[in-house]
């Protein structure tokens, strides 16, 4: 079992860029694939992108593909998301989260069972 906490949100313009942090507390985070989704106001949580337990496999939402980096360090027990050329279209609270029966990664919320609070992302034109 593990826990995320996220960290790194805040107000950007567009353009900048911001790298977000998860840390995930549990002896098992090696094993688990981690991923980050968003949910924008009045909209439902979207994937933004996915990787492997062991971080050789990484997928990313067609949104983000080519500006958003994921990374993980397994000795730390941290994933993070590297934002860059954000636009006020990623304006989100987004969430880390851990899929223990995928560790592959997987894009469907669904198949991630533990989640963090999440952190605001907020992109001004």
């Amino acid at each position: 079992q593990v826990q995320p906490v996220e960290s790194g949100g805040g107000l950007v313009q567009a353009g900048g860029s911001l790298r977000l942090s998860c840390a995930a507390s549990g002896r098992t985070f090696s094993n688990y694939a981690m991923g980050w989704f968003r949910q924008a106001p009045g909209k439902v949580r979207e994937f933004v992108a996915t990787i492997s337990y062991s971080g050789a496999r990484t997928y990313y939402a067609d949104s983000v593909k080519g500006r958003f980096t994921i990374s993980r360090d397994n000795a730390k027990s941290t994933v993070s998301l590297q934002m860059n050329s954000l636009k006020p279209e990623d304006t989100a609270v987004y969430y880390c989260a851990a899929a223990p029966a995928y560790p592959s990664g997987s894009s469907y919320s669904s198949e991630y069972n533990y989640w963090g609070q999440g952190t605001q992302v907020t992109v001004s034109s």
